[in-house]
């Protein structure tokens, strides 16, 4: 090698070996980058240590404690623009939520009824509207005595879904493994099953992936995110549609995620779409 060569990679290496600690914080400090996986699951209660309570009408609901997320998908990642950009959220009070949809004969108890397509006691209610949830819950508070009921905000539910966990599904960010915690369209042969036959997440919910859709409370906005942390996020205030999440028996595995986000008119009714329930104690 020529000394001018020697000379000149020389000073190259001096110019870049100062600055190599610096790039290597920039690179972690960028939320997914590529050289790295999507999330990494973070510490939380094992199901069996979540505390949780039956109301008078044999429902069981999961204490969720308060706490502090980042929801949406991270910034670059292939999705849908009304998941990002990912924010903080701030869940200020401890609430109860349920640790299965709402099933047949729990609805059936109420309403005097059952308009599911696939019949089963212990299956998950379906073909529910938004409007018949309403009145369904309704009928709960008025008989309840020590409790109120009424459906999740969608960040409460991404909240209680996530269970501490930062990655794509509460049990990781592929799809691997997906038949031990989801009914979905590869597992569930056409149809709802009976609520908690596969695992759960780290804080005792079943079904909260697959299975079927689940109503929140909130109207629908593909605008609702900003960058600006928020605290106990109520939804946009007007609004045809409403907020569905956790994908159904039918679907794919691509919309088995935490954070994806479908809306429906409150009128409608699907043979995938139920319900699961918020409580609070008086």
């Amino acid at each position: 090698m020529k000394t001018r060569h020697k000379v000149l990679i020389t000073l190259l290496f001096l110019l870049i070996l100062p600055n190599l600690g610096y790039f290597s914080m920039v690179v972690v400090a960028v939320p997914d980058f590529g050289w790295f996986t999507k999330g990494k699951a973070v510490s939380a209660p094992v199901a069996d240590a979540v505390p949780s309570v039956k109301d008078a009408n044999g429902i069981e609901f999961v204490l969720i404690p308060a706490g502090r997320f980042q929801m949406g998908t991270p910034f670059g990642a292939d999705v849908s623009e009304d998941e990002i950009p990912q924010h903080w959220v701030t869940i200020s009070q401890p609430f109860y939520l349920g640790r299965y949809e709402v099933t047949q004969a729990q609805w059936e108890s109420i309403m005097g009824s059952n308009p599911s397509e696939f019949k089963g006691a212990d299956r998950p209610v379906d073909s529910v509207s938004w409007d018949e949830t309403q009145i369904f819950i309704g009928k709960l508070n008025e008989k309840a005595g020590g409790a109120v009921y009424r459906l999740p905000t969608e960040a409460e539910w991404e909240y209680a879904v996530r269970a501490g966990t930062e990655t794509t599904r509460y049990w990781g960010d592929g799809a691997e493994g997906m038949d031990q915690y989801a009914w979905y369209g590869d597992n569930a042969g056409k149809k709802s099953h009976p609520v908690g036959q596969l695992k759960p997440n780290a804080w005792g919910l079943y079904d909260m992936l697959g299975n079927v859709w689940e109503w929140c409370q909130d109207r629908y906005s593909n605008k609702t995110y900003t960058k600006d942390p928020v605290t106990d996020p109520q939804g946009p205030v007007e609004g045809a549609g409403r907020v569905m999440r956790g994908g159904g028996w039918n679907g794919y595995a691509g919309h088995l995620r935490a954070a994806y986000r479908f809306e429906l008119d409150p009128g409608y009714r699907r043979r995938n779409l139920g319900l699961r329930l918020r409580m609070e104690k008086r």
